[in-house]
């Protein structure tokens, strides 16, 4: 007859030196295989601290990285804190994730991407002009989604399209000239969605052509005659239909 798991793991020595052990074991907190914090294994950490936050802090120093990322979801936040500089970015980035706000600043600069990420996510707004500059566009672009209008322009020329499309889909339209002659026509197209009336006429005129059809609906009617001709037929459907007058519903027949 085969062992319990549980004895044949303590056989084996799983248990040996945890401090926990037998008490936890006996008293079904813990079972080797399953929910273990000696474990070598993510899922069987997690489940241990999940079960058990409360031994959480006592492995925010483990040698072991996983482990100390685990511990760190679960350890009361007060505890977290001096991991800003832990030696492994998991670690950091769980701390970048639960950092009270006014804690986040000194992780600004912090040499992982997704630790930046994190910070950029969550810095008031009146800090986040520390990240404008980062290295990594997704930092400058989770940055562009959250500062203020006021602010956004200085991210108008950033060098990457996709912090230059997010300031498109956010500037103010009477900021939106600044990006009305930008080198990428995904930018342009998304100016043209959102231009005023005067600036959508100069996009009519743009050399691509989906430019031209985000600018229509934006444009005077008086001006679209100039889209009788264009090559595209699409940008010459869309103009004509917003030529024509609607239809009138035909009345129901009465019986």
């Amino acid at each position: 007859m085969a062992e319990p798991p549980n004895q044949k793991a303590v056989a084996n020595g799983l248990c040996a030196h945890c401090p926990l052990h037998p008490s936890f074991l006996e008293a079904g907190r813990c079972q080797p295989g399953e929910t273990c914090i000696r474990a070598h294994s993510g899922r069987q950490i997690d489940r241990f601290l999940r079960r058990n936050p409360e031994e959480a802090e006592h492995y925010l120093d483990d040698i072991f990285w996983e482990r100390r990322a685990i511990a760190a979801r679960h350890a009361p936040v007060d505890r977290i804190i001096r991991l800003k500089t832990d030696s492994d970015e998991v670690v950091r980035r769980v701390i970048a994730s639960r950092l009270p706000i006014d804690q986040l600043a000194a992780m600004a600069g912090d040499p992982d991407r997704e630790v930046r990420l994190s910070v950029a996510a969550r810095l008031p707004e009146e800090l986040l002009l520390r990240l404008i500059d980062d290295a990594d566009y997704l930092v400058r672009a989770t940055v562009a989604r959250r500062l203020p209008h006021g602010q956004l322009s200085r991210l108008a020329r950033d060098p990457e399209r996709e912090v230059r499309k997010v300031v498109a889909s956010r500037l103010p339209p009477f900021a939106l000239h600044l990006l009305a002659a930008d080198p990428e026509p995904e930018v342009r197209a998304l100016v043209a969605e959102r231009a005023l009336p005067e600036l959508a006429v100069r996009l009519l005129h743009d050399a691509e052509w989906w430019v031209r059809l985000a600018a229509i609906d934006n444009v005077p009617p008086e001006q679209l005659a100039a889209l009788a001709d264009d090559p595209e037929p699409e940008v010459r459907a869309a103009a004509l239909a917003r030529l024509s007058p609607p239809t009138a519903a035909c009345p129901e027949e009465r019986t």
